[in-house]
């Protein structure tokens, strides 16, 4: 099936920030679906090496919503420059039916 999904994921500096943007996306139906999971970070930010552990994001998102995600996840990202990016999704129809039907939302009057 041609993908008209995609994985769009962020880094977060903790679980509840990571928690919160999550129930943010699926309760506004950008999202059908999202995971997060501790990894650690190495990169240098304003000159200095930094090390960290942080929280890598994934939702599952309609292609056509791309913008439309990336806004709302700069307006409740706690980074002065979060790293958002998207990788397309290859499913079977019936998960990419799936995730259609929970990223459906009514049409703006």
């Amino acid at each position: 099936m041609a993908s008209d999904l995609i994985a769009v994921m962020t880094t977060l500096p903790d679980e509840a920030s990571a928690q919160a943007l999550a129930e943010h996306l699926v309760h506004h139906r950008w999202a059908a679906c999202v995971q997060w999971h501790a990894i650690d970070s190495v990169y240098e930010w304003h000159g200095r090496l930094q090390c960290d552990r942080e929280w890598r994001l994934l939702a599952k998102c309609r292609r056509a919503d791309w913008t439309a995600v990336c806004d709302a996840i700069r307006a409740q990202h706690p980074y002065e420059l979060p790293a958002i990016w998207c990788s397309p999704i290859e499913t079977s129809e019936a998960y990419g039916d799936w995730v259609k039907q929970q990223t459906e939302r009514p049409e703006a009057s």
